[in-house]
């Protein structure tokens, strides 16, 4: 693994450990070409995927990019990034477990909306006022009514 710092391609681990229940694998490293100390971790992939965007490009999926928008939307919510990180690598399981290797963006979004859902109702209204693109408050309004359940309360807060 190469450092990050100097570059140096000869780093050496100091302690793995089983990491995000136990999908992953965390390791510190230590560079002894600048002395610098940094983690990473390590994953199973079942295979490589690609994301058919809704324009007709085609990308290869980014997993901090999926971590990254639903950190925004649980921004400033209780919420714990232990479950967080559950409901990231169950995402990333049911996206590598459908046998496609090309995955619409469609199926990628209405996860994360289900899985938000679970997790937290306002996270649920952020995410899905970008991902179902409102426009204005009225399409906030409609989306509420349609979920019930005291969301109203839970927004007002």
């Amino acid at each position: 693994m190469r450092c990050p710092f100097c570059g140096n391609d000869d780093t050496q681990v100091k302690d793995s450990r089983p990491a995000e229940d136990h999908s992953a694998i965390r390791r510190r490293r230590f560079c002894p070409g600048c002395g610098s100390r940094f983690t990473t971790f390590e994953r199973v992939q079942l295979r490589e995927l690609t994301v058919a965007k809704k324009n007709g490009q085609h990308a290869p999926f980014d997993r901090d990019k999926l971590s990254r928008s639903i950190f925004i939307a649980t921004r400033k919510r209780p919420v714990e990034a232990e479950r967080i990180d559950r409901m990231i690598n169950g995402i990333v399981r049911r996206l590598e477990s459908l046998g496609e290797s090309d995955i619409s963006s469609d199926t990628i979004g209405e996860l994360v909306m289900e899985g938000l859902a679970n997790l937290d109702q306002v996270a649920y209204v952020r995410f899905a006022s970008v991902y179902r693109n409102f426009r204005e408050a009225r399409d906030f309004e409609t989306f509420v009514g349609k979920m019930g359940g005291g969301i109203e309360d839970d927004l007002l807060e």
